[in-house]
């Protein structure tokens, strides 16, 4: 199933990123800017591309030693035609107790080139989910890894979940790759048979996406042809 991601795949194709780490995914981001039409990128990792933009990212998750990568990744996207599609707001506050899976202050709502200092983006806003959902929607060919937001607490999981009921109504193939995305949309209360196909080996996945020959996986892909 996955190697019809990355030969030929129906178009529009798009892929959704989302989870903490912009660093797990950049292999991913160069292999499949590529192929993909549109990156969707969500999640904690979404506040680096913000910051190669330019805008303030307050208490962010940011990894700044990817900026100028993730700049050149947006030059790129430009330049070839290809869409990068970042959040336009983010649900934010003063931060998260996990241990107490609490939300520390008042959950506001900003613009994504607005972030104020002190707060903290922990899921992407309203407008930010119908631009997500609609991309999505317009689709034939969408993979999917990593929540948009803090998926586990309620009040950062609304990204993730306007992005899964997208993955719903898309007329095409759908792919969920990832122990956290596949986990998210069964608690969501979504059957497996919604999805065109659901791998909980997220790593294997990504690894695949990367270029990378897993022979594994291709004894499952194997196997999958002749189901």
């Amino acid at each position: 199933m996955l190697s019809k991601l990355t030969t030929n795949p129906d178009r529009p194709f798009t892929v959704v990123l989302g989870g903490a780490k912009v660093a797990d995914k950049l292999a991913v981001i160069d292999n499949l800017l590529k192929v993909a039409d549109a990156l969707v990128i969500g999640g904690g990792m979404a506040y680096t591309f913000l910051a190669a933009k330019g805008y303030p990212v307050g208490n962010s998750i940011l990894d700044a030693s990817k900026v100028e990568v993730c700049a050149e990744y947006l030059k790129t996207a430009s330049a070839e035609g290809k869409k990068i599609v970042l959040p336009v707001d983010v649900r934010v506050s003063d931060g998260m107790d996990f241990a107490a899976r609490k939300v520390i202050g008042e959950v506001e709502v900003v613009p994504a080139d607005q972030i104020p200092a002190g707060k903290e983006g922990l899921d992407i806003g309203p407008e930010s989910e119908k631009l997500f959902a609609d991309t999505v929607r317009s689709s034939h060919t969408v993979f999917w890894n990593g929540p948009a937001g803090v998926a586990e607490i309620p009040a950062f999981a609304e990204g993730t979940a306007a992005v899964a009921k997208a993955l719903t109504e898309v007329d095409g193939l759908t792919v969920i790759g990832g122990g956290d995305s596949a986990a998210v949309v069964r608690e969501l209360g979504y059957a497996d048979d919604q999805f065109g196909w659901i791998s909980t080996g997220g790593g294997a996945s990504l690894e695949y996406l990367e270029g990378k020959e897993l022979p594994g996986l291709a004894v499952l892909e194997e196997s999958a042809k002749g189901e």
